[in-house]
């Protein structure tokens, strides 16, 4: 493996592009909320940059990088809680996203904040963090609709 030095700012600058700060959903019965919460930050890239997502993994001291069939790509992902908040969300703090996914980022931040804290598994929370979630730039398509999850909770009424 080829190990080189990245620059932190252009590792937010790569971020920008082919990044994603993801909140995902679940319907669990067996939790006593009924909902899971997942976090995932990741950025994906081709084959011909697979070194490049290696030194990624390197920079952040986490995370893990698979193969993705779906769309030919290979995929940087951190999806622990504790990473995410003690490794990746510092760095872009310190080395802040400029563009479109600067907002996102904020309210990735926040949410991810909220569930190392446990507040997730409090209804006026989990509302809160699905709130803004769904505010959240998408770029797949979501399992369930807002009002889907918010009827777990009891928010909304059939």
């Amino acid at each position: 493996m080829f190990i080189i030095k990245l620059d932190p700012w252009y590792i937010t600058g790569l971020v920008e592009g082919e990044g994603c700060f993801s909140v995902s959903f679940t319907k669990r019965q067996k939790l006593k909320i009924g909902i899971e919460t997942k976090l995932s930050f990741s950025l994906s890239l081709s084959k011909r940059n697979l070194e490049l997502l290696k030194n990624l993994r390197k920079y952040f001291g986490c995370g893990a990088i698979r193969y993705s069939r779906s769309d030919g790509t290979y995929k940087y992902e951190v999806k622990s809680v504790n990473d995410i908040v003690k490794k990746v969300l510092p760095h872009f703090e310190k080395f802040p996203l400029q563009g479109a996914k600067a907002e996102d980022f904020q309210k990735f931040a926040k949410i991810c904040r909220m569930v190392h804290s446990n507040l997730h598994m409090s209804r006026k929370y989990l509302r809160e963090i699905i709130e803004m979630a769904y505010s959240m730039s998408v770029s797949g398509k979501r399992k369930y609709a807002k009002e889907d999850l918010l009827r777990v909770l009891g928010e909304v009424k059939v």
